[in-house]
């Protein structure tokens, strides 16, 4: 995994008419509600301002799939997926810069028995922050609306 900021790409775009898998698509537009198109079933704990947006990194994918998780990008849920960038500096505060969308995350997404499918016994702990650091999903709020498509650079910007 490179650390040049300027390698890491959007590596996938997916939405869903709600739950999971998310499905993938080639350019995403968003607003501050998030990508237009998609939907969570559950409302409490999903979607809104502050959780606009559910990032994570394809390098992760690729290394929870190399331990034998059924996993792929969009089956934990994420919006976008992004391959090139160091997962460790990626933290509630940080803001992106994706295509010409502004995002600042909010929270670590914690995992729930919805994206059980996606893992080796359903044991989808295996991406909480609190059980295994650095390997959670992220929650963004989107700052400047606009459109993401894949190979955009990202680049952190706060």
């Amino acid at each position: 995994m490179s650390h040049n900021p300027t390698d890491a790409r959007v590596a996938g775009l997916q939405r869903s008419g709600g739950g999971v898998p998310k499905l993938p698509i080639a350019h995403a537009l968003v607003s501050l509600d998030g990508v237009a198109g998609d939907w969570q079933f559950d409302r409490k704990h999903h979607g809104g301002r502050d959780r606009a947006l559910c990032l994570y990194s394809a390098d992760l994918i690729d290394a929870l799939a190399s331990e034998g998780h059924p996993i792929s990008p969009g089956a934990m849920g994420e919006n976008v997926t992004i391959r090139a960038m160091d997962w460790s500096v990626i933290c509630p505060g940080t803001r992106l810069l994706m295509g010409s969308v502004e995002a600042e995350v909010t929270a670590y997404a914690a995992p729930c028995n919805t994206i059980a499918a996606a893992f080796c016994e359903g044991k989808f702990t295996r991406v909480s922050q609190k059980v295994h650091p650095g390997w959670s999903r992220v929650y963004a709020r989107v700052l400047q609306a606009g459109g993401i498509s894949l190979e955009d650079e990202v680049r952190v910007i706060g």
